[in-house]
């Protein structure tokens, strides 16, 4: 359900109703591109039954799926009937389109192209956890992120305000500790996974795959300067990850333990409360142990007002 998540915190909020939101949902609800359209974005069934509710709860955990299709011309085509148009153009007028002009030429045969263009779709899954007061979204990359992010600022309402989960300790930080000390934190064990890299202009970097990381010579290219960007980790012998420097949770993976018996659940749903219970119940204490691995939360500044309470 969740191959990778970044974490948000959710600021002071008045949850509206799940009818509400569901209405909202609704009228945001998915489309496929048009014909000249290069992305379309909207909200689909997380069950994934047809006219069924766009929004889920399980157990107190509300489950929302995002669906982006995108369509692209290969750029190799663009670019050969661009030089067509201008070798054309300078021929017919002695002058060579530029700038603005060329930019004009390039966005019309593009338009032209989109409605023989090949879609593509993605599904995004989305967790908001109200009792821990989170918002875990199933995407590695920020700027995907902070996109719905966006959108779900505006559809949840309320005055909600989201913040990317942050810690008293960063992430390169306390995987170099970890990484220097060969040991991992409490609940936590190093994988045979990483990535050092150089924070200079350079960026030279150092990766191993399928290699013991309890060896001196990664203490030394730390000590030379190196940053761990990723390491691969498993909470409790249960979740296999990959953290990241960013705080993002890649390459997230349920182990044997974990998924034994679980095949038979929730047959007549096609185990969609199952997999949400499991994957929920697995996460939460992933994240919350993590969190107090990288020293607690970081607090924020409280207003002056609060001070001088």
């Amino acid at each position: 359900m969740f191959k990778n998540t970044l974490v948000y915190r959710i600021g002071p909020w008045d949850p509206p109703a799940l009818t509400a939101l569901e209405d909202r949902l609704a009228a945001a609800r998915f489309t496929e591109c048009g014909a000249t359209q290069m992305e379309s974005a909207g909200w689909v069934e997380p069950r994934g039954e047809k006219h069924g509710p766009l929004i889920e709860s399980v157990g107190g955990q509300w489950m929302l799926k995002l669906c982006t299709e995108t369509k692209a011309v290969p750029g190799g085509v663009v670019r050969n009937q661009l030089e067509e148009r201008l070798a054309k153009a300078e021929a017919e007028t002695g002058r060579r389109p530029k700038g603005k002009h060329a930019k004009e030429i390039k966005e019309d045969i593009v338009h032209a192209l989109l409605p023989r263009a090949f879609p593509k779709r993605t599904t995004t899954p989305i967790w908001i956890d109200l009792r821990a007061q989170l918002v875990i979204i199933g995407a590695a990359s920020m700027k995907k992120a902070d996109a719905i992010v966006t959108r779900l600022v505006e559809l949840l309402g309320g005055g909600i305000v989201l913040r990317p989960l942050q810690t008293e300790l960063s992430p390169a930080t306390a995987m170099a500790e970890w990484l220097k000390q060969k040991e991992a934190p409490p609940g936590f064990s190093i994988d045979r996974e990483c990535e050092l890299k150089q924070p200079d202009s350079e960026k030279s970097t150092v990766r191993y795959a399928r290699h013991t990381l309890e060896i001196d010579e990664v203490a030394e290219h730390i000590g030379q300067g190196k940053l761990p960007t990723q390491v691969a980790m498993t909470f409790g012998g249960r979740v296999s990850f990959v953290l990241t420097e960013a705080m993002a949770l890649k390459k997230i993976k349920l182990l044997d333990v974990v998924l034994e018996g679980a095949g038979t659940a929730g047959k007549q749903d096609n185990g969609f409360d199952a997999d949400v219970a499991i994957a929920t119940g697995e996460l939460g204490p992933l994240i919350a142990g993590l969190v107090e691995a990288l020293g607690g939360e970081l607090e924020r500044e409280k207003p002056p007002e609060a001070l001088a309470a």
